[in-house]
């Protein structure tokens, strides 16, 4: 707002000034004497508006129409409205005619075209300029319909580094650092896989992620080895960017699961995990440099990354942190795990796990829910026994997997073992 009154103000002020001066030195006099013949009669006035009137019309003409030239105002519509009001101006003076008062429109008409003119020479200017920042930032980094938004100005972006409230991605491969693994030059592999097959796998699942990612919304802030990385609410504001970043987390673990299980080959699809976390992040351009470049930083994106590679301690397929599970807790069905450290060592963060859509849990998904909830409550509470009941009353069907569960009730049996051991008796 701050910028575009400046940009008014120095296209109205300079266009009036000059419509002014021209108009003072008499240079358009005899220009503006045979327009203003066609429909005023100078001759019969009995008044005539005076010049200092005259330099009030061209000034208020001159930054009225800057201003509506460089909002958001639809350009066809800015166009129709400036054509009405150069019609009117000549109908005000045949008007003023009547009642043999003269109005000279010229020096108005003239100020509302060399306004018009200058604020979309300006526009075209910045349009240009944004057109390369767009390109230059957000290539391949947003889906397409994202992207045009954004280059035709739908999408309002600034480039000056300011705070954005965001939910941040991280995928990475959850198996590549499977049990029974092998080392080549220093990189861990999944068992039984060639680092060729495994990059061409990798390399797969990066491609496919990203796509997804950006498909869904979100800006594609990093793709390579060390997984991929998508902002949700930027650079476009979302109110919605938790729910949309864990709906589409949930999907894709459901749609890796189904493909691992019906394919045939050891690397044919690569298992999924997500870390996800919401907050502030602070984004914008960076010029020092030869090349502009895109600053996204903030405890989101760091705090992600931790998330999703702690999947592998807990075996779960995502994590999020509470403030993601307070903005989707109505719509996703989810569990609590662990505290673990913040970026803060003095820092607590309680990390949860979703499940699956409230839409599409069943009353079993929830009793097991609950029953999960309550077992890590009274584990924390170090009532043992208690919590290891809740755990069993948590496991699904005999075939299913839950990592998460069999990580507590690995921690509990030995110490339910404990209490259930007579005292040592001294003889």
């Amino acid at each position: 707002m701050k910028r575009l009154l400046i940009t008014t103000l120095v296209i109205g002020i300079a266009v009036a000034v000059g419509v002014g001066a021209l108009h003072a030195s008499k240079f358009l006099a005899g220009f503006e004497a045979a327009a203003a013949q066609l429909v005023s009669d100078y001759a019969g006035a009995a008044r005539i508006i005076s010049e200092k009137w005259q330099y009030v019309f061209v000034l208020l003409i001159a930054l009225g129409v800057s201003w509506l030239s460089l909002s958001n105002v639809p350009r066809w519509g800015s166009r129709l409205l400036f054509s009405l009001l150069l019609l009117e101006l000549f109908g005000l003076s045949w008007v003023c005619s009547l009642y043999r008062v003269f109005f000279q429109p010229i020096p108005s008409a003239l100020a509302l075209v060399f306004a018009f003119g200058a604020a979309e020479g300006w526009s075209a200017f910045l349009r240009r300029d944004r057109s390369h920042m767009v390109r230059t930032f957000f290539a391949d980094r947003l889906s397409k319909k994202e992207f045009r938004r954004l280059k035709d100005a739908t999408t309002s972006f600034d480039a000056h580094p300011k705070a954005y409230e965001v939910s941040v991605v991280v995928c990475d491969i959850g198996n590549k650092f499977a049990t029974g693994r092998i080392r080549s030059g220093g990189l861990a592999f999944a068992k039984g896989s060639e680092p060729a097959a495994f990059a061409e796998a990798a390399a797969k699942f990066i491609r496919e992620t990203a796509a997804r990612l950006t498909d869904e919304g979100a800006y594609l802030q990093a793709a390579d080895g060390e997984g991929v990385v998508g902002i949700f609410g930027f650079p476009a504001s979302d109110p919605e960017h938790a729910q949309k970043a864990v709906r589409v987390i949930l999907d894709m673990i459901k749609n890796s699961r189904e493909r691992r299980r019906d394919s045939e080959e050891a690397l044919g699809d690569l298992d999924l995990c997500a870390g996800i976390s919401s907050g502030m992040i602070i984004a914008g351009a960076l010029k020092d440099g030869r090349r502009p470049l895109l600053l996204a930083s903030g405890e989101p994106i760091e705090l992600a990354r931790r998330f999703c590679a702690l999947n592998h301690f807990y075996g779960s397929k995502a994590l999020m942190d509470t403030q993601t599970f307070d903005r989707v807790s109505e719509a996703v069905v989810a569990r609590p795990i662990d505290f673990v450290s913040g970026l803060n060592s003095h820092d607590q963060l309680e990390i949860y796990e979703p499940l699956w859509l409230a839409a599409d849990a069943t009353p079993e998904h929830i009793a097991r829910r609950d029953s999960f909830w309550s077992g890590v409550v009274l584990y924390r509470e170090r009532r043992w026994a208690e919590a290891y009941n809740e755990f069993q009353k948590a496991r699904g069907p005999g075939d299913e997997d839950d990592p998460p569960l069999e990580f507590y009730l690995r921690r509990l049996e030995p110490l339910v073992l404990q209490l259930t051991e007579p005292p040592f008796e001294s003889i």
